[in-house]
């Protein structure tokens, strides 16, 4: 442990650490460049700095190499870039000739492709962010081959960049939302490229889950279908730090079979040693975290801490700036390498502009900014090496997610820290009380379905627009694509002609496709008095977060919404002082629609299958913005949100139970937020991802009912995964109950941070009595 504990240096309390656990560091294993690498490029891989490859990353590219689809799953930081970048390099500098797997029938049979093809073969790098994509082009810049073609386009690129990536450029750096609104479309125009694709290399795979990655799932198979038609059948490459079961992930995701799939995770990378600290803190987290901060980055250590929310991120470096100023001039006698100069410390978080984040991601790479506190979006953003403590502001969601952000810290092989602060919620208390499961377990399975209705149809739509669909296109689409195909062809989407079904509307399919669920187009943010546009927000969440008088966080400046047009997609904001910031309040009903799956549960009965969510804004409270004091609530009159998806439930008949229906309701509503709480610890998601609703007397089930549905719309397998490990997920919500040393309910139990009541109407001790009825053995 590297932080001080003299409270005059640092103001932090040796006290509240709960656990530690040193990570050992790791020597390398080296191998030898393999022999169809042309000398001229490992001559400049060489120049670079890497004199020999490590094992996993020849491994790798060999298995790429002889046409087999790879899952390269070592750790972060351990150079799975050059495991991808060794079969890139050869296939796109100069046409080396190289085995593919192309689908014949149905089966994956091998072929040969053109040794010296007219333009060099081609290969597509996707990222799950434009930030990675641009950082992998430094990346490339960095071999130093001039006659390599190299491009990173995406949607904030100019027209100019985008017609030379596609004329010219044989390594194209993107990500999902680019192939599927431009290229794919257009791929008469990409016709080349597509022609002579020979990799696709998909980076951070575990980031494609839940309802985006079975959109991405979708658009892989429109992407192999249409470079089968213009003579191409390329190999995939799936990098991920936090794979479980990877043969299936890669399965799922592309659309082949696990027997086509190689899995490289031997880590045979070198890795200086890390201290993992989990800290129970005594103030809000995030105040802690500014402290901690702003202490690290005085001690001369760059340090980025995430923090779950926008918000939270703007005001953790506003306060981390301020300390680090203050102890910057009486840091000399109290750190071993000050910083020469008033060290920067600065935020960062989705909804900035391009140029905004792209001098953020500069500065954090040439170390002129020392610390930030940042989103999950510079989780995967950039590849940050050297850092030196990484700062983690509740547990993430995933154990996948923890391990990514704690992977950024010790890249450089110095000693290095990471310091989770427990959140006051049942999921971090229940890691702390139990540390072995962090630490122990595996990371969560990547869970996707490629076959959700309400992801195939519209792809389907796109596809048909591209190239007419027959039967024969199953072999891309699955099954389920005929009876998909029918009902898009009764409701007019589609028009069925001997030659196959085709697009019959004047506008683009792809245009009413969304990737990422964001539940509409994004809402401008404009300063009124200037017209500058300050960031932007998707439509869905719009409603809570830049409603009329809503406080608006923009780079540690505060702004008041002062109106929100949905028909526009914009939000007018002034700046002001205030004081306070603002939380929404919403309500919520859940009608049941189909039920698929039920089973006994205790004395209850377990459900899972298809319910409308029904959600409203009806108004925000308005808090302190040092004490978070409730000043008052104002009402809102927001449009009502329908949702169809899917939702695990449990009814329970409760009369034998001595409990008033308020103390019923209270307990229902108790136990629904702790189980909300602490389902991320058996499902790949957050509790952002999920929601819930309980009521003494359900009108769909006659009874007391608790329901837990997916945020996203036709399901994003988390309920489904609810259902199937419901029992130990539920009696790990009594157990928490039990064990929280609260004693009328709290944040680590029964309290939620996105209750749209304000988090009225709790009961814990009726909540424990419920529960113990109902899963007696």
């Amino acid at each position: 442990m590297t932080i001080s504990t003299d409270p005059a240096a640092s103001g932090t309390d040796a006290g509240r650490v709960r656990h530690r656990r040193r990570l050992d560091g790791r020597t390398a294993e080296f191998g030898d460049w393999p022999g169809w690498l042309p000398a001229e490029i490992v001559e400049s891989l060489r120049a670079t700095g890497l004199e020999r490859p490590w094992t996993h990353q020849v491994t790798a590219a060999e298995a790429a190499y002889s046409g087999s689809h790879v899952a390269l799953t070592t750790g972060t930081a351990s150079g799975k870039t050059l495991g991808y970048l060794m079969p890139v390099l050869a296939a796109t500098y100069g046409g080396v000739a190289a085995t593919s797997r192309a689908p014949v029938g149905g089966r994956a049979e091998l072929r040969e492709l053109i040794v010296k093809p007219k333009r060099p073969h081609t290969a597509l790098y996707l990222a799950p962010t434009k930030a990675l994509a641009h950082d992998q082009l430094r990346v490339t810049d960095q071999v130093g081959l001039p006659d390599w073609r190299v491009a990173a386009v995406d949607g904030d690129s100019e027209r100019q960049e985008r017609d030379w990536a596609r004329e010219h450029a044989s390594y194209v750096l993107t990500n999902p939302d680019f192939v599927h609104y431009s290229m794919l479309p257009r791929h008469g125009r990409w016709a080349s490229f597509l022609s002579a694709l020979r990799y696709v290399v998909i980076d951070e795979a575990h980031r494609y889950r839940g309802v985006f990655g079975s959109h991405v799932a979708q658009v892989i198979r429109r992407l192999r279908r249409l470079c089968a038609a213009h003579g191409s059948h390329p190999t995939f490459i799936l990098a991920s730090a936090t794979v479980t079961a990877a043969e299936e992930m890669v399965s799922e995701l592309i659309g082949c079979s696990t027997d086509e799939v190689t899995v490289v995770d031997r880590d045979a990378s070198p890795h200086g040693p890390v201290e993992m600290i989990m800290w129970d803190p005594e103030a809000y987290p995030t105040d802690e975290a500014a402290v901690l901060l702003a202490d690290l980055v005085t001690a001369g250590k760059q340090t980025v801490a995430f923090i779950p929310s926008r918000r939270m991120a703007e005001l953790t470096a506003v306060r981390a700036q301020e300390r680090a100023s203050r102890l910057t001039g009486a840091s000399e006698g109290l750190t071993v390498n000050p910083p020469k100069e008033d060290p920067r410390i600065d935020s960062y978080r989705s909804g900035y502009l391009a140029a905004d984040r792209r001098a953020l991601e500069r500065a954090l790479q040439d170390g002129s900014l020392h610390g930030l506190a940042a989103t999950n979006a510079l989780e995967l953003g950039v590849d940050v090496a050297g850092l030196d403590a990484v700062i983690i502001c509740g547990f993430p969601g995933t154990r996948s997610a923890l391990w990514q952000q704690a992977g950024r810290a010790g890249r450089s092989g110095r000693e290095a820290e990471v310091i989770l602060i427990a959140a006051k919620n049942p999921l971090d208390a229940y890691y702390f009380d139990h540390p072995g499961l962090l630490f122990d377990e595996p990371v969560e399975k990547t869970v996707l379905h490629a076959d959700n209705p309400y992801v195939l149809g519209p792809h389907l739509a796109a596809a048909a627009q591209e190239l007419p669909l027959t039967d024969t296109d199953k072999v891309w689409f699955g099954d389920s694509m005929i009876n998909t195909l029918r009902r898009l062809e009764a409701q007019g989407v589609l028009r069925k002609r001997p030659a196959g079904w085709f697009w019959s509307r004047p506008d683009r399919a792809v245009d009413s496709v969304d990737l990422r669920g964001s539940g509409g187009p994004t809402v401008d943010i404009i300063e009124d008095e200037s017209g500058r546009v300050l960031g932007t927000v998707d439509q869905a969440a719009a409603d809570g977060t830049v409603h009329e008088g809503a406080v608006y966080l923009h780079q540690g400046e505060t702004y008041l919404v002062d109106e929100l047009d949905l028909e526009e997609s914009e939000a007018l904001v002034h700046a002001a002082r205030l004081g306070y910031y603002t939380e929404p309040r919403g309500s919520n009903e859940v009608e049941v629609v189909a039920e698929q799956f039920t089973r006994p549960f205790g004395r209850g009965i377990l459900h899972y299958g298809d319910v409308d969510v029904f959600s409203q804004v009806i108004g925000y409270l308005r808090r302190d913005e040092v004490t978070s004091d409730v000043w008052d609530e104002t009402p809102l009159d927001m449009p009502e949100r329908r949702l169809r998806t899917k939702a695990v439930w449990w009814t329970f008949d409760a009369a034998a139970l001595d409990l008033s229906a308020v103390q019923l309701g209270s307990a229902a509503h108790a136990a629904e937020h702790t189980a909300i709480g602490l389902l991320p610890m058996f499902a790949p998601c957050d509790r952002w991802d999920i929601g819930g609703l309980s009521t003494v007397l359900h009108p769909d089930t006659g009874t007391l009912t608790v329901f837990v549905h997916d945020g996203q719309a036709g399901g994003a397998g988390f309920a489904e995964r609810g259902y199937r490990v419901a029992d130990d997920w539920w009696q790990a919500t009594l157990e928490r109950l039990r064990s929280c040393e609260c004693s009328a309910g709290c944040p680590s139990c029964v309290v939620s941070p996105k209750c749209g009541n304000a988090n009225q109407m709790l009961d814990k001790q009726a909540a424990i009595w419920l529960l113990e009825a109902l899963l007696v053995d």
